[in-house]
């Protein structure tokens, strides 16, 4: 009798717990940052410059600490780390909120960078946590979970954060914030996960630690990377999907503003994020079936040929309706290539590398996803076209499904093939 591989998910009461954690904890950020977004707007609108270093603050440590993050969660205890990490939030959201009664501003920015840095740490050591104390084959069904977790929030957090902010004011949401860092503590530090999963490369002390096994244990790390066709593949690609979502952070709103809709784009700006959100919680759940009956190699393939047609499709399209038709299209397809993506990337990736395999990400992705924006910003409308920026971002979705294409299937295989010897042996 075939089970849901959801309920089988949260039978494991390790993953069950972790699970409420991150929901708890994307509660309280979602709240906290769409809070703090309102209230700049609200007493800085004069200083538009705030807002900018604002989010300066949340983006800057991905680049100051990545090398560390990844080190951190593969040397030391990863249940020990994400406890503490929101622990020490705890502490720098009380004094945030001591800052913002104060109204002292250079003290906010520091303790949002602050804030912003400790939760880079957090989730490197979070994802290697959740990843040991399941069965590999699960690894997607948790992916999908996820996916359909960021859904949720992407269809509801921004409002979330609205109504805690005209209600409540801006410390009631930052204290929100805090107790989500509480609870999601408490979730964690219940969990009973085994030695070899906390500690995949034995016990270490941080008085021991010198910065020189740092550079040598990152160095570990980008050799890995490097000898590991699969990961390697898959983590060249995020350069090139950089470029893809550097594109379609600004596109959507700039084809509704300048294009199709611009007396009403603020309005149907907040459709399309229902519609991104709906559909990718219906395709978290078409994805999390599809990994039983389709390779994962596949779907990322799928996914990203998807992705160039509706990008190219939408760039000559001059009517609202089959422009929004094709935007659900392309939520459909995102969670087609994300639970297939990560789960993968985790199945193929040893334990002892998981955290700095997972730091590696978000860096990758900033180096071309902030080339690109900087490229619309100097050449957008003058020199790039609205239709361009489609055309770039479907070209590279296209380049990076044919490159997935000539590469994955072969390497799939060899990986199969390898995995077979092993268990034979």
């Amino acid at each position: 009798m075939k089970t849901n591989p959801f309920i089988d998910l949260f039978k494991n009461k390790n993953y069950a717990r972790l699970f409420a954690a991150q929901l708890t904890s994307q509660i309280g950020s979602v709240t906290g940052l769409t809070a703090f977004a309102f209230y700049m707007l609200d007493h800085f609108s004069s200083q538009p410059a705030y807002a900018t270093i604002t989010e300066m603050m949340y983006s800057l440590p991905t680049l100051a600490i990545f090398f560390l993050t990844g080190v951190a969660a593969d040397r030391f205890d990863r249940q020990k780390i994400a406890v503490n990490c929101d622990m020490i939030n705890i502490g720098l959201s009380l004094t945030l909120l001591g800052a913002i009664a104060w109204g002292w501003m250079p003290l906010v920015f520091a303790l949002l960078f602050l804030r912003s840095a400790v939760s880079k740490m957090f989730h490197p050591a979070n994802a290697a946590l959740v990843r040991g104390v399941l069965h590999p084959e699960q690894i997607p069904s948790a992916m999908g979970m996820n996916q359909m977790l960021m859904s949720a929030f992407i269809l509801l957090g921004t409002s979330l954060g609205a109504v805690c902010y005209w209600h409540l004011g801006i410390l009631a949401s930052v204290a929100i914030d805090m107790l989500s860092f509480s609870i999601s503590a408490v979730f964690i530090a219940r969990c009973r996960i085994p030695l070899e999963v906390r500690l995949p490369n034995g016990p270490s002390s941080w008085k021991s630690f010198k910065l020189t096994q740092i550079g040598s244990d990152f160095m570990e790390g980008l050799r890995y990377v490097r000898h590991n066709p699969i990961v390697l593949a898959l983590l060249t690609g995020i350069l090139i999907l950089g470029l893809a979502n550097g594109g379609g952070s600004v596109m959507y709103l700039f084809n509704l503003k300048y294009k199709l809709a611009p007396d009403t784009y603020e309005s149907l700006q907040i459709g399309m994020t229902a519609i991104l959100g709906a559909g990718m919680i219906v395709g978290s759940l078409i994805s999390v079936r599809l990994v039983k009956k389709i390779p994962l190699h596949q779907m990322i393939i799928l996914s990203f040929f998807l992705g160039a047609v509706v990008h190219g499709l939408q760039a000559v399209v001059t009517e609202l309706v089959p422009f929004m038709a094709l935007y659900l299209v392309y939520a459909l397809s995102v969670p087609l290539c994300n639970v297939a993506f990560f789960g993968w990337l985790a199945q193929v990736t040893e334990p002892k590398m998981m955290g700095r395999v997972q730091a590696l990400i978000q860096p990758l992705m900033m180096i071309t996803f902030t080339a690109m924006q900087g490229l619309i910003a100097f050449a957008f409308p003058k020199q790039l076209s609205l239709e361009a920026i489609y055309y770039t971002v479907g070209a590279a979705e296209f380049v990076l499904a044919l490159y997935y294409l000539l590469l994955l299937p072969s390497l799939a295989q060899q990986h199969a093939l390898k995995k077979m010897k092993s268990l034979a042996s």
